[in-house]
């Protein structure tokens, strides 16, 4: 027996029998011989790792747009976050903690610059000329299937394509990881937000709504702790993965509470407009002239590719920084 039969054999004797089994994916959507040492999932994991987006995800915005300091988050620290409690309530659960794993790693890959306000800024961009909004799972998906390793893809598999695809609040994963990743997700952000709130003198852990701390906790950690463990023994055993309705009612009343008091907070947000601004500046003016995108890109127009596609996959998978750079470059005069 190789390696990776011998994993997914394990698999069988020690997960829950609701997790997703690697020998029992729907597949790929292009044929691929097996990895002797790597289980399906595995691979999809180091796939996702290894790639680009990935890679660029350490300078586009969590929350903060441009933090003088070190310690606030990044969308990969975010991504990092969310990878470790989903990690840790699919282990106590015994489901697959390896497409657990895949799935919050490659979940925000398609996310623009700028946090959300650069996807709603792209998203008026294409309402105006294709009356569709852009969403970020769904570039995320676009990512994985038709833009990495040079218009290849990465060729995941069905279960982390649906993972990815239906990790937001409204998303209905089809299998208990995906699941996971979808409350991990919220459990990370609310909380680390908190905290890089706090660590930025706009909020202190006393103004947090009292009837939500009375029950999920008074720091982060202990948020972390008991929405983790409340997860956990609400689902053991379960067909279900989900919070405890307390905890769960508590947990939406503090996103709304942040909602209301810190994303929208003037300080915080001041420079969103900037940067809403910027993304629409650069969507029109490439939407003008073709001439002004890389010359593969322009290529790919020319070629018959949907203008306005291509224009998004561009602005969606730049970096705070080369988003600037670029508009530096289109709008800013250069000395002689």
């Amino acid at each position: 027996m190789i390696i990776r039969e011998s994993f997914e054999a394990r698999e069988h004797e020690i997960l829950s029998p609701h997790a997703a089994f690697s020998d029992e994916s729907r597949g790929r959507d292009r044929f691929e011989e097996k990895c002797d040492l790597r289980t399906d999932y595995q691979r999809d994991r180091d796939r996702i790792i290894h790639c680009k987006s990935f890679r660029r995800l350490k300078h586009k915005t969590q929350v903060f747009l441009a933090p003088s300091g070190d310690h606030y988050r990044t969308r990969l620290t975010h991504t990092l976050e969310v990878s470790q409690i989903a990690r840790s309530i699919a282990k106590a659960l015994r489901l697959n903690e390896d497409l657990t794993e895949a799935i919050a790693l490659g979940h925000d890959l398609g996310h623009t610059p700028f946090g959300h306000a650069g996807e709603r800024a792209l998203s008026k961009c294409t309402m105006k000329h294709t009356g569709r909004p852009f969403r970020h799972n769904e570039q995320s998906v676009r990512v994985v299937e038709a833009l990495e390793k040079s218009g290849r893809g990465l060729n995941l598999t069905w279960e982390v394509r649906d993972g990815i695809l239906n990790h937001q609040t409204a998303g209905k994963p089809a299998t208990l990881e995906g699941n996971i990743v979808r409350l991990s997700d919220k459990i990370a952000y609310i909380n680390h937000d908190i905290d890089d709130g706090i660590r930025a003198g706009l909020m202190t852990e006393d103004s947090l709504p009292e009837e939500c701390t009375a029950i999920l906790g008074h720091s982060t950690r202990d948020r972390i702790n008991t929405l983790v463990h409340g997860i956990v023994l609400n689902s053991l055993e379960s067909d279900v993965v989900s919070l405890p309705g307390e905890q769960q009612k508590a947990l939406y009343d503090l996103r709304a509470f942040m909602f209301s008091d810190l994303y929208t907070n003037p300080v915080a947000k001041g420079e969103e407009v900037k940067a809403e601004k910027l993304i629409t500046m650069l969507f029109d003016a490439y939407m003008e002239d073709i001439n002004k995108l890389p010359d593969k890109r322009t290529e790919l127009i020319e070629a018959g590719a949907d203008k306005v596609t291509v224009i998004v996959d561009y602005i969606a998978g730049m970096t705070d920084n080369y988003a600037v750079e670029c508009a530096k470059s289109l709008f800013i005069p250069v000395s002689w």
